[in-house]
């Protein structure tokens, strides 16, 4: 629940052409609102926190980015009838384009230009998805015990089950075999999926080193249009100016193969994309599972398709193991996903609505003293 709105202070005069640089650097979104609601001015992370070019938010009104109940209307009116600054925790400023956005929201009301008031957003969503990623990591340390138990307890008699179908299937006659083939195909197909559990197994650290994550992505896609995604259009929005990451090349590879796979097995059979895109962050210190050290995650990498969405039912559990809207999949994929990407010392996250699925990938970048 919202808590009070809180009042502060006289109005102030505000210039936007002295203003807009000190707004455009800082990290949180800052927009100013004209008297009859109308976009004057929106900072970089207001861009980001909507989605939208700051030259499409000036042809918007501020009903046109928040859902038509907000209490932020509310807000506004109360901070120009006082002329003093308004507060509000927790606003829930979720729509279907922009997805689920919780954020603290202060505004300040300005002589200059005449009802105008300076909006500024908090968003809430990074304790929260902190959260997640601790609750994620549990799981992925669950399926560690699991692995070694079903490795040692089921792939033992099941190579047993597997190699006396094979003596038996030598015994009958071809048209008698169709029982000993589908023993054998079921051994195989269970082994395989072990084999993909194992891998929740294994603990051991690897090797780090720079690595260009646009060679990765490149090889990513490379990969998936010559396979799965053969039709797909696959656009690439990437910063040439990011740093390395600080990480291990070929699972990184793992990593978005897997998100784009999903991506291509969620579009519609026509007018499908797959958006690819980096950036650089300002970074949050985050708890890694490297040494219990925190490292600062700047650099980003999406995965954003156009598809059918996630379930809002299975969002909460998109990385736990065995979760999957996939008729024939396993539910493993994603939470493999997030193991290397924890293992990583980086952080994963998703948002969807329909039409409109971004999995979230941050990471540490590599330090000169990395790179010797």
């Amino acid at each position: 629940m919202a808590r009070p709105a809180s009042k502060s202070g006289p109005a102030a005069v505000i210039d936007l052409s002295s203003a807009g640089p000190i707004a455009s650097a800082l990290p949180m979104p800052v927009l100013v609102i004209g008297a009859v609601q109308e976009v004057l001015f929106a900072n970089p992370a207001a861009e980001q926190f909507f989605d939208t070019s700051v030259v499409l938010l000036k042809k918007l009104s501020l009903a046109d980015l928040i859902p038509f109940d907000s209490p932020l209307m509310q807000l506004i009116e109360q901070a120009r009838e006082r002329n003093s600054t308004a507060a509000e925790r927790d606003v829930d400023l979720s729509t279907p384009r922009n997805g689920e956005r919780i954020a603290d929201v202060t505004v300040t009301p300005v002589v200059e230009p005449d009802g105008a008031v300076i909006l500024t957003l908090q968003e809430r969503g990074l304790a929260q998805r902190m959260d997640r990623q601790m609750v994620a990591r549990g799981a992925v340390r669950s399926m560690h015990g699991m692995a070694a138990v079903l490795a040692h307890e089921i792939k033992n008699p099941l190579a047993g089950i597997r190699g006396a179908a094979q003596l038996l299937e030598e015994a009958l006659e071809p048209s008698e075999r169709e029982m000993t083939q589908l023993i054998i195909a079921e051994s195989d197909r269970i082994r395989t999926l072990i084999d993909r559990m194992e891998s929740f197994g294994d603990t051991r650290s690897f090797a780090r080193h720079p690595v260009n994550i646009h060679e990765v992505l490149d090889r990513v896609r490379k990969v998936a249009e010559s396979g799965f995604a053969r039709g797909i259009t696959i656009i690439e929005s990437f910063d040439p100016s990011l740093p390395p990451v600080l990480g291990d090349r070929d699972q990184l590879i793992q990593v978005f193969l897997n998100l784009v796979r999903n991506a291509a097995d969620a579009l519609p059979e026509a007018g499908g994309e797959i958006t690819l895109t980096t950036g650089y962050r300002p970074g949050v210190k985050f708890g890694a599972a490297v040494a219990g050290e925190r490292l600062s995650l700047p650099l980003e990498v999406t995965v954003r398709d156009n598809g059918s969405g996630v379930p809002a039912d299975i969002m909460p559990y998109i990385f736990d193991p065995f979760v999957t809207t996939k008729a024939r999949g396993s539910g493993l994929g994603l939470a493999l996903v997030a193991k290397i990407v924890n293992d990583h010392g980086g952080m994963i996250e998703c948002d969807s609505v329909p039409r409109r699925t971004i999995f979230r990938v941050l990471l540490p970048k590599a330090t000169a003293e990395a790179a010797r």
